[in-house]
């Protein structure tokens, strides 16, 4: 395991921001990760485990611990059943992945991090979710400190969810995925992209047609990294769309039509637990435009969309929480609908 001096974590999120940490250290290997968090437990040292960082929002005081980064990589294909280890970039794997022929995870092309994360919030995009194709995942259990291998069914997914998420109970090590051999995507669910595909909705194409038309929608969103646009300087969406259960679901409608008039379609698609909607629509109906400007004009939602919330260059965490803050709260107030966070929030809240 390599050590280094502690940078500030600005230098390791997609959102630029965050302090120092106390420590902080590189596992290249599956031994040297689980050793590491091993001895920082019995230590009682406070960990931070840093994939891609595109998922964190870190306060501007840092974290009083040791950040350990997950640096394993490679991938493995036997048949339909694909092996990766959780420190490999995940679109960086995707596109192997088609390279190789194989399909079935084309549509979250160009979600930036690290393939161990994806299971924790159970990534999804463009109608497809890490949840359709995953197998199992090996982890190490901090509290039994024991390697563990736990199915699909046990991780117990939902949307933008898992059992793994708001706990460090356990380390992801490998994430296993059933694939497709013949080369064609997963079915065309998402109406956008079936559209710029020129299909009907369960078509399947070319699995490398499919990333490149991902991509693309990505970049028009300013969701694809790029270091000279400052709209991509994010953690993604922002806040998960919200889920509206049956019981509410009338009531909080009616609310959002006396808003915005009857003849206006309110977006809404079906979910477990209720019906979804969409937090971008809101955000928008709520007077927040794209590019809206939070303090000092260091933050703001993006040019391109307005579920990420972005670092204009200058920013500190607490500008960007301040803009969550304003956006999440206008959003109750004229609808009564509350959004949450999808990333992770490191020694700071809303």
């Amino acid at each position: 395991m390599s050590t280094a001096e502690t940078p500030t974590l600005a230098d390791h999120t997609t959102l630029r921001l965050g302090g120092k940490a106390r420590c902080f250290a590189e596992a290249k290997t599956v031994r040297a990760l689980v050793d590491a968090v091993r001895e920082a437990d019995e230590a009682g040292e406070p960990v931070l485990l840093l994939g891609g960082g595109s998922n964190l929002v870190v306060s501007d005081e840092g974290f009083e611990g040791t950040v350990l980064k997950v640096g394993t990589s490679g991938w493995t294909r036997d048949g339909d059943l694909v092996e990766v280890a959780a420190g490999e970039n995940w679109d960086g794997f995707v596109e192997g992945l088609v390279a190789d022929g194989a399909g079935g995870l084309e549509c979250l092309s160009g979600i930036p991090g690290s393939v161990g994360a994806t299971p924790i919030q159970n990534v999804g995009a463009y109608g497809c979710e890490v949840a359709e194709s995953l197998v199992s995942v090996d982890l190490y259990d901090r509290a039994t400190r024991e390697i563990r291998t736990l199915s699909a069914e046990e991780l117990g997914f939902g949307y933008r969810t898992s059992i793994l998420k708001g706990t460090d109970a356990g380390v992801v090590l490998t994430v296993r995925f059933k694939v497709t051999e013949d080369g064609l995507s997963a079915p065309i669910r998402y109406a956008e992209l079936a559209r710029t595909l020129g299909v009907e909705i369960g078509d399947r194409v070319p699995a490398a047609e499919a990333r490149e038309a991902v991509l693309g929608l990505r970049r028009g969103k300013g969701m694809v990294l790029d270091a000279d646009d400052h709209d991509t300087w994010s953690a993604g969406s922002f806040f998960t769309n919200p889920i509206i259960g049956e019981a509410r679901l009338a009531k909080v409608l009616a609310g959002i039509v006396e808003v915005v008039g009857e003849d206006v379609r309110v977006p809404q698609y079906p979910a477990p637990g209720g019906t979804k909607l969409s937090a971008a629509w809101l955000i928008e109906r709520a007077g927040f435009a794209k590019g809206h400007e939070g303090p000092g004009g260091r933050v703001s939602l993006s040019t391109k969309h307005t579920l990420a919330l972005t670092n204009r260059g200058k920013a500190s965490t607490e500008d960007l929480l301040a803009l969550a803050r304003e956006v999440r709260d206008g959003v109750e107030a004229r609808f009564g609908v509350s959004l949450h966070p999808e990333p992770l929030l490191i020694n700071c809240s809303l």
